[in-house]
């Protein structure tokens, strides 16, 4: 936990960068960073693997990023990406739990955490239903392409960003990204299944 008020300021005031270069120096800094970026990366892991692995799941990123954090490039300000490929190698370890969320999403409708979100929309029949065509979708991709799907549509990582995050070129996430859009937009009726980030991925 950060030590006193005034490193708790300096952490709100410091960008990402900075505030694990200063970390390496005084550890409990690192907190400050899972303050920062834990309550996203728990909404997008719980997304993606449900409620029972998603604690261990941000724990062990975080984990995983205190080691790593004098290996970091610091020339990289937003650890958003760094945190995020952290996270996707372990959500990796569950591919099969994963896909049968989104099976059995697809079968039964809205899940909890997009239940707050589609308590407020008009056509919450219209919403569960592409809710449940969108997972049911999901559950059919490759492993590579939903990776990129999920990072650009429920992380809201930029195309660089989760080229960063996956080790992989930025040529690479766009023709990924084209074969996912193109596998769930039939499902969905045409839609551009990106267009669900309020719905699916953020709140």
């Amino acid at each position: 936990m950060i030590t006193d008020a005034h490193s708790a300021e300096t952490s709100d005031q410091t960008d990402d960068a900075e505030l694990i270069r200063r970390s390496w120096d005084d550890p409990a800094l690192f907190a400050a960073l899972f303050d920062r970026h834990a309550p996203h990366l728990h909404r997008y892991v719980t997304r993606r693997l449900g409620d029972a692995l998603s604690d261990d799941i941000v724990a062990d990123t975080f984990l995983a990023a205190f080691r790593r954090r004098k290996g970091y490039d610091v020339t990289r300000r937003d650890a958003r990406p760094w945190l995020y490929g952290i996270a996707a190698n372990l959500i990796g370890k569950h591919r099969r739990t994963e896909v049968r969320c989104y099976r059995a999403l697809a079968r039964v409708g809205v899940d909890a955490v997009a239940e707050t979100y589609a308590e407020r929309v008009e056509a919450r029949v219209s919403a569960a239903a592409a809710h449940r065509a969108l997972a049911g979708a999901l559950a059919k991709l490759s492993t590579g392409d939903r990776e990129v799907l999920l990072l650009i549509a429920w992380a809201d990582l930029s195309y660089e960003e989760v080229a960063d995050a996956l080790g992989i070129a930025v040529g690479t996430v766009r023709s990924r990204l084209h074969r996912a859009r193109k596998q769930t937009r039939t499902a969905l009726g045409g839609v551009d299944p990106t267009a669900f980030k309020e719905e699916l991925g953020r709140g």
